[in-house]
């Protein structure tokens, strides 16, 4: 496994981590606490030592698993991440909060959900820039830091993007920046990462994979059943990003390297990049992912 410092928290993260918001079941299968060990056991046999969640995959579900196995293991060698500012109801159907009281609130159900007296990462989850730029939330969370509850502030910014987030995030305390970034969606090249480079702030890259489209399992007519949050897509971009996910493969991808390892290398060819965070269904697809990590592209 290789490493890379994130940003100026100091923390050596590996550069592939765990994606956990398919533990909350909104990607197609329910999760056993069994299951979710497999997954971490596979992670930390193979150096992983980042976790990422959020307090909305299920009511504090992921969060949950993940709690329990740090209980019953090296807490010190994890660094956890997690996020606020969402209330999770039933599947894909959440409230947004993100008044200082609420968010209090929730990151004192994410120490209890996860079992630990500090939160490594804690992230702004998704927010619109009103939200964002509340004075009154990152003092309330300034103060939680100083009180011990949370060690750096990140932003996880919405799926749309906004600069403005990445552009003021220092300034608001925030040291990592989480983002949508794979070979189908560069936009972070040009809206995030200049900021990124200038205020010396780590990058998480989610969703590496698009979705599973950039895992080479789909081809386009492919569908997906109720349950999975796939089959929410708006099926017309589905139909495209398919079709260009198959002249990657046929013009950019070597001959005998699995897709889903080179798109997860081709993130990391960005300095940048501090660490990947794919999800997972079960711990062969924890090494898969893994495999990335030393894999060069030329």
């Amino acid at each position: 496994m290789q490493f890379r410092v994130l940003g100026s928290t100091g923390l050596k993260v590996s550069v592939i981590g765990i994606g956990t918001w398919q533990l909350g079941g909104e990607w197609g299968k329910t999760y056993s606490q069994t299951e979710a060990d497999a997954i971490f056991d596979k992670g930390a046999e193979l150096g992983i030592n980042l976790i990422d969640t959020a307090e909305c995959y299920g009511d504090h579900t992921s969060e949950n698993f993940i709690g329990d196995y740090l209980a019953r293991h090296d807490r010190s060698r994890w660094i956890v991440a997690t996020k606020f500012g969402h209330q999770f109801h039933r599947f894909m159907d959440r409230t947004q909060l993100f008044s200082p009281a609420d968010v209090r609130q929730q990151l004192e159900a994410s120490l209890r959900a996860l079992r630990v007296d500090t939160i490594d990462l804690y992230q702004f989850h998704s927010g619109e820039d009103a939200a964002f730029q509340n004075d009154e939330l990152w003092s309330m969370l300034t103060e939680q830091k100083r009180a011990g509850k949370i060690r750096h502030l990140g932003v996880s910014i919405l799926g749309k993007g906004s600069e403005l987030q990445a552009r003021e995030a220092r300034q608001r305390g925030a040291e990592v920046l989480q983002v949508i970034y794979n070979r189908l969606d560069r936009r972070p090249e040009q809206t995030v990462f200049p900021h990124a480079k200038k205020d010396n702030l780590g990058i998480l890259a989610r969703v590496p994979l698009a979705s599973g489209l950039l895992s080479g399992k789909y081809k386009p007519g492919s569908t997906w059943t109720a349950g999975d949050v796939r089959a929410t897509f708006d099926r017309d971009k589905m139909e495209r990003d398919l079709a260009e996910v198959e002249r990657i493969a046929t013009t950019e991808v070597l001959s005998g390297v699995p897709l889903s390892q080179w798109a997860l290398a081709w993130c990391l060819q960005n300095p940048l990049v501090s660490s990947l965070i794919p999800g997972c269904k079960d711990p062969a697809q924890v090494e898969a992912n893994a495999r990335a990590a030393d894999m060069k592209l030329q």
